[in-house]
């Protein structure tokens, strides 16, 4: 490989929104940074499953439904 041509690769901590950390190994920042996450698995509704419903009222997934819903069991 040729040599400086890589970012420096160091720890730094991930504070997640929930309040804990924990340490690994990244190019973000400097050596020791803190990294505090907006998003992560803990309160995201794509990793949590969510709490909100399909609203749909005469929209997209009518329309489908209506179309392919003799395709459903």
């Amino acid at each position: 490989m040729k040599s400086d041509i890589h970012p420096d690769y160091h720890t730094i901590k991930v504070a997640m929104t929930d309040g804990t950390t924990f340490e690994t190994r990244s190019t973000w920042g400097a050596e020791g940074d803190t990294l505090t996450l907006d998003i992560d698995p803990t309160s995201h509704p794509a990793w949590t499953g969510g709490g909100q419903q399909l609203v749909d009222r005469g929209g997209r997934v009518s329309r489908f439904n209506k179309k392919f819903g003799f395709l459903q069991k």
